[in-house]
């Protein structure tokens, strides 16, 4: 393992970096991600962050990339290549994950969801359910041999929100919060209900669903920004992992450096 990994999950709607040291993940951030950003733009952001933690573009060794957003990959790279002097890991086809993906295109997959599997089955070595509250909400599902069988997606959190103000124009934005009963008394109330309870029972029954199609238990990992939020109200979850992708970013880079002979 070299000595200080960068790890970078380009997102939709947010980019998260890490870094590693061995196998300790030292710093993380969260930025917006912005296609319009250049590579000498996107260098500042990051010398700004580095500095912030005493960090140095020398000290990083290897740059591991998840990125389900095709215009921000080649600039990523080229920061790598330009500001770091290394040859980033792309994780997508022909990149060794250690998880075999047992669906009809292998290859349409989203990177962060193999990555996210290969992260929860490296920990849990067990059937799992791989839940990303994201800029969608995916839920991934691995087998007890570690392949990948597949999954769902559905409209993340923040976006359905986002829908259903610009549709319907008498309802007020509001933020994303349990309310005291599921019964609103007012209209802010009853909108925070449909959403947050909404959501606890898509989880639910998605993955009662699931097990029953995987004819098990699976044990559920959730991950990504709202995943606490959600966690604390279901059962249905059995454990969060807020860093999930990044550490999945680390194993992958680790099982694609060169076998010593």
């Amino acid at each position: 393992m070299v000595g200080t990994l960068l790890v970078i999950d380009v997102g939709n709607t947010n980019t998260v970096l890490g870094v590693f040291q061995r196998e300790e993940l030292r710093h993380h951030w969260r930025i917006a991600t912005d296609t319009e950003r250049t590579v000498d733009e996107f260098c500042v952001v990051l010398k700004e962050l580095f500095d912030l933690h005493g960090l140095s573009f020398e000290d990083v060794r290897g740059i591991s990339v998840s990125s389900v957003v095709p215009p921000v990959t080649p600039i990523i790279e080229a920061l790598a290549r330009r500001y770091f002097g290394v040859r980033p890991l792309i994780v997508g086809p022909g990149v060794r994950t250690g998880m075999p993906i047992l669906c009809d295109n292998p290859a349409e997959v989203g990177a962060d969801r193999i990555v996210n599997a290969v992260a929860a089955y490296e920990e849990h070595r067990r059937e799992l359910i791989v839940v990303d509250f994201g800029t969608a909400t995916t839920f991934d599902c691995v087998s007890a041999k570690g392949e990948y069988l597949g999954g769902a997606i559905a409209p993340g959190i923040v976006i359905s929100m986002e829908a259903l103000f610009q549709r319907a124009s008498k309802l007020p934005k509001v933020e994303f919060a349990k309310p005291k009963r599921v019964i609103g008394k007012n209209t802010i109330w009853s909108m925070q209900s449909g959403i947050f309870y909404g959501y606890v029972g898509m989880v639910e029954e998605m993955v009662r669903r699931i097990s029953e199609e995987m004819r098990c238990q699976p044990f559920v990992v959730a991950t990504g920004g709202l995943a606490p939020v959600i966690a604390q109200e279901t059962e249905a979850i059995d454990a969060v992992d807020e860093f999930l992708t990044l550490k999945g970013l680390r194993i992958i880079y680790q099982r694609n450096l060169p076998r010593r002979p």
